[in-house]
């Protein structure tokens, strides 16, 4: 950070006539929830966001859980007057929002606005039904599998039946969002019957435009006063130009400590020989059958080449990949040459030669990024169950495009229980593209730096975005609530699953607890260690992911007493079990991303050849994100108390696990067994008192 030289005046406070309004709104929203009470965190993120929003300076926000942070950002949102988008990283959260916290909240606060705000759900194209799909024939069925009796037994029988079922449900429905069809279908059905934002001709180019579900859904969000969305969707709008969200004057990033790994995702690309088959499957009825069976032969080769490569990331393209992918590349522009312009939609077969052309477009766009092997990207192989060999090119950061685009022409507010890593809020603001001279943070004392430059009249170039940060804490007073402990005594985990020593450390503390454990692994293998020595050594019910359905796990551990529930990634965020039934969490290693992970491995090298630590710029803070949402399971009410218990000492002897635990809500800290076995005892004998 460069040595601030001179100060100088914050922006302007927001009106004496603003914070009125935004404490009566806040008043009159929490008036309507049961049992609502003022909380000191939220009434200040309320603050400042309306700030935020008069002086157009960027908000970074850590809340707590308990703040009630979408109150918080919702009801100056709404005293704004202008369209506002709410963004979020999980389903759970935005159906929240949309199903519970808005149609409470638009009701409370119209006496006070003089009207009732409007509100609308807007996701990707692929959650709704494509009526262009829907038509019988346009599935991908190129063997007729659709003209077929709906009789017929096996797995393609109950895919006919299942899109049998979509196509009637759209023919009555509002919305043809899938999250609407009740039953629901599996994601193959669905697949074969909607459309992929990357494979839609557009509605000016399909028959179905104006009935479009897609387009109808979008129509909505252009009138409403909140658009709430996903991070992947602004991912695109971000990466396409931002024509896909509606225009807004506030955007509010919820679980912004996802963002950036969304964008990544968005800007991902994947290639496989059976893409490019598919691609000129399409292509029968429009091109002649030697361009066709050139860019289905240049697949062929593919698949053969990338059946004996290995996988891992590729610096350099090898040679024989190289002359394949440039095979491709050639085949699949001749194709779209011979395929000519766009055909209109009242043409015969529109959408299939439009889709063929759209198909075309994005295989050569791919081929030309791989082979073009920018610094800018990092390429490699993987290969999983069930999938074929498939080639992956993502950049390898996303910081600039960030900057670049999210902080444009409108406010934003970026929340999270985790943005201040190891107590600063200096690495998530670097990640979001941000500018670590030009933004205002605890650390500094709230004093603004060096102002940022205004740009030179010939210039495009934007001046670097102002921003603040601000952590309003939590209302769980987490010292007396709970305690940290780490196995200091344990030896450093292996990757061998569970070590015999984590295994009788965990069955002493669960014990201890009497069950009421939640177990959060870093792999499966140690995941089914856990509960075989759990199960071996106790009576205690354990149930173990992927044995039913998250849903019903979740449920069944929070109604049945004494139960503990194991089991790794989707365990790690979203489970909200108040009470007696969680008070042990844990937790059997620092979750480090893995070194031999392509895009993790080049970011790390891209730091250390810069002379810094690619293990503690990229690795640590990664691994400090996702421990403090796993340590979050534990204190969800104020009434809550427990442990969370790391068995992987580097926590307590690393010289980076003061900077992790510093992350971590601020429990009382323990390295002894003794105390916190004694801890957890008093907990159980009080919990089974109240049953």
């Amino acid at each position: 950070m460069a040595p601030v030289t001179e100060a100088t005046e914050a922006p302007p406070a927001r009106s004496e006539a603003d914070q009125r309004q935004t404490d009566e709104l806040l008043a009159a929203a929490i008036g309507a929830v049961p049992g609502g009470m003022d909380r000191p965190g939220q009434r200040t993120m309320a603050h400042a966001v309306t700030e935020a929003v008069h002086s157009d300076e960027h908000l970074l926000v850590q809340a707590g859980t308990g703040t009630g942070k979408s109150l918080a950002y919702l009801v100056p949102a709404l005293a704004t007057g202008k369209r506002v988008v709410v963004t979020t990283a999980t389903l759970a959260l935005q159906a929240q929002l949309v199903n519970h916290d808005l149609p409470r909240l638009v009701e409370a606060v119209a006496p006070v606005l003089g009207r009732t705000p409007t509100f609308a759900l807007l996701k990707g194209r692929h959650h709704y039904a494509c009526l262009a799909r829907l038509e019988p024939g346009a599935a991908d069925d190129d063997d007729g599998l659709f003209d077929t009796d709906t009789q017929w037994l096996g797995a393609a029988g109950k895919l006919v039946q299942q899109v049998t079922r979509v196509r009637e449900w759209a023919e009555e429905s509002d919305t043809g969002d899938r999250a609407d069809l009740d039953p629901g279908v599996d994601d193959n059905a669905w697949r074969q019957v909607s459309m992929p934002a990357r494979e839609c001709v557009g509605a000016a180019r399909c028959p179905f435009g104006d009935d479009c579900f897609a387009e109808a859904a979008r129509a909505k969000a252009r009138q409403a006063d909140i658009v709430v969305t996903n991070h992947s969707l602004l991912a695109v709008d971000l990466l396409s130009g931002r024509h896909i969200v509606p225009e807004h004057a506030l955007l509010v990033v919820d679980e912004a400590h996802e963002l950036t790994d969304r964008v990544t995702s968005a800007a991902q690309a994947e290639l496989t020989a059976e893409l490019i088959s598919r691609v000129g499957r399409r292509l029968r009825a429009f091109v002649d059958e030697k361009l066709r069976d050139d860019v289905e032969g240049s697949a062929d080769l593919l698949e053969r080449l990338l059946d004996g490569m290995p996988t891992g990331r590729l610096e350099r393209l090898p040679e024989p990949l190289y002359d394949a992918l440039f095979l491709v590349d050639s085949s699949a522009r001749a194709a779209l040459d011979a395929l000519g312009g766009e055909v209109g939609p009242e043409e015969a077969d529109a959408v299939k030669r439009n889709q063929a052309k759209q198909g075309l477009t994005t295989l050569v766009d791919i081929v030309e990024r791989l082979l073009a092997q920018s610094t800018h990207d990092v390429a490699w192989l993987s290969r999983e169950d069930r999938r074929p060999p498939t080639l992956h090119v993502a950049p390898l950061s996303v910081s600039a495009a960030l900057g670049s685009g999210l902080f444009r022409n409108r406010v934003v507010v970026a929340a999270s229980a985790t943005l201040a890593l190891g107590g600063r809020f200096d690495t998530v603001a670097r990640s979001l593209g941000l500018d670590v001279e030009y933004g205002r943070t605890p650390d500094t004392g709230d004093v603004r730096p060096v102002e940022p430059p205004e740009p030179d009249d010939d210039s495009d170039d934007q001046p670097p975005p102002r921003w603040r940060a601000l952590d309003v804490g939590s209302p769980f007073d987490y010292p007396k609530q709970g305690i940290l402990y780490v196995a200091a005594r344990l030896p450093k985990p292996g990757m061998s699953g569970l070590s015999d020593g984590a295994q009788r450390e965990l069955v002493e503390l669960v014990t201890a607890a009497g069950g009421r454990t939640l177990g959060l692994f870093s792999s499966r293998k140690a995941a089914t260690a856990a509960a075989e020595a759990l199960r071996a050594a106790t009576d205690l019910p354990v149930l173990l992911q992927g044995d039913d359905s998250i849903h019903l796990l979740v449920r069944r551990f929070r109604e049945e007493p004494q139960t503990c529930l194991l089991g790794v990634a989707s365990l790690w965020q979203g489970v909200d079990v108040p009470g007696d039934a969680c008070q042990l969490v844990v937790i059997d290693r620092l979750p480090f991303p893995r070194p031999d992970e392509p895009l993790t491995a080049a970011r790390s090298k891209a730091v250390d050849d810069a002379g810094g630590s690619g293990f503690m710029a990229v690795s640590v803070p990664a691994a400090a994100i996702r421990l403090a949402q796993g340590a979050g399971r534990l204190i969800r009410a104020a009434g809550d108390r427990g442990v969370v218990a790391v068995l992987d000492p580097r926590l307590h002897n690393a010289r980076y696990g003061e900077f992790i635990r510093r992350t971590l809500p601020p429990f009382w800290y323990t390295t002894s067994p003794d105390v916190v076995r004694g801890a957890l005892t008093r907990l159980s004998e009080t919990a089974s008192a109240r049953v």
